[in-house]
């Protein structure tokens, strides 16, 4: 994974993650396969930001049920980045 595209799906905007922006912490949708360190550089590229942490958590998709098929959403990786202190990204700025 060269690109830091195919890295950050997507962030996640929600009441929790918007209120997280103020300590500096924002949330994004990131690839499966994906590495901290991968997930750092890609945010660093993209957003031209100093990245101070990067917490990650898989999660499972549900089983769900459409008549008496069964099927599984799909498994994501939610990628929580911590900046150094004092910088914000002007993206999600504009959205709150």
């Amino acid at each position: 994974m060269t690109n830091p595209r195919e890295i950050i799906l997507r962030p996640v905007m929600s009441e929790k993650t918007t209120a997280q922006m103020a300590d500096g912490k924002y949330t994004f949708i990131v690839a499966p396969d994906a590495t901290r360190v991968e997930i750092r550089q890609a945010v660093e590229d993209i957003f031209k930001v100093k990245v101070q942490k990067v917490n990650t958590q898989r999660r499972l998709g549900k089983m769900r049920r459409m008549g008496v098929f069964t099927g599984r959403r799909p498994t994501t990786k939610k990628a929580v980045v911590t900046l150094v202190r004092g910088q914000t990204i002007k993206f999600f700025e504009d959205l709150r």
